[in-house]
């Protein structure tokens, strides 16, 4: 991963998560000024700035959220909206409210986020990476209302690539197949983890997304999937 050239704080939503802990890492190692953002608590000596018990999934708390994180540490260069969720459930056995609860957790954070710092990252010029889903490009058996939610995460990235590209700024998405979690080991102990994506390689790729050296990516939508 390149070294971090940018000033201003880099924020890294669902920082309490597997990947969200692990790109936050690897972004403050590279020189980045990281501030990790969650519901749930944010484990400490990770060497980045914290905000726990924040729900992004409410505008109002997500925009003074960034506003006191802005305040305190200075301006966000970038945001790499990680906050999310999963369900599987087949649309016949499956509850209309999942449907209403993936689109919250997958989108509706992601827009809050992206909403409340938009001023930030065309003030720094700076890049704002969404994590989707595979399934967001074809949804498999129980997959509806995940595989949804992510499209939607797509099309967002996708309007906002245009939305800042008059003064300088870019939004693009990553769109893993099954991450390599412990959470994910243990509900499917029987699956083939090799085919699985580390958490590292993501993070490597979002990296390379708020370098320099991808200052011409704009509105892509990449997925990382070991071809599968």
């Amino acid at each position: 991963m390149k070294q971090a050239t940018q000033n201003g704080v880099t924020l890294v939503t669902g920082a309490a998560g597997a990947l969200g802990s692990c790109v936050a890492r690897m972004l403050s190692a590279a020189g980045y000024e990281v501030c990790g953002i969650d519901l749930s608590p944010i484990p400490s000596g990770t060497g980045i700035h914290s905000r726990s018990g924040i729900d992004l999934s409410s505008y109002e708390a997500t925009r003074d959220a960034i506003a006191g994180i802005s305040n305190q540490y200075g301006q966000i260069s970038n945001i790499v909206n990680i906050a999310g969720g999963f369900a599987w459930e087949t649309i016949g056995e499956g509850a209309v409210e999942t449907w209403q609860k993936m689109w919250t957790l997958n989108l509706q954070t992601a827009l809050n986020v992206s909403k409340a710092g938009l001023e930030n990252l065309k003030s720094a010029r700076g890049c704002l990476v969404n994590i989707g889903a595979a399934a967001a490009l074809r949804a498999d058996l129980g997959m509806g209302a995940y595989a949804a939610s992510k499209a939607a995460v797509e099309r967002l990235t996708q309007s906002l690539a245009k939305e800042l590209r008059p003064v300088g700024a870019r939004a693009n998405a990553i769109l893993p197949s099954i991450i390599d979690t412990p959470a994910n080991r243990a509900a499917m102990p029987d699956a083939d983890w090799n085919d699985w994506i580390p958490p590292q390689d993501i993070a490597e790729l979002v990296g390379f997304l708020l370098s320099d050296s991808a200052r011409c990516i704009n509105g892509a939508s990449i997925p990382i999937t070991r071809g599968a």
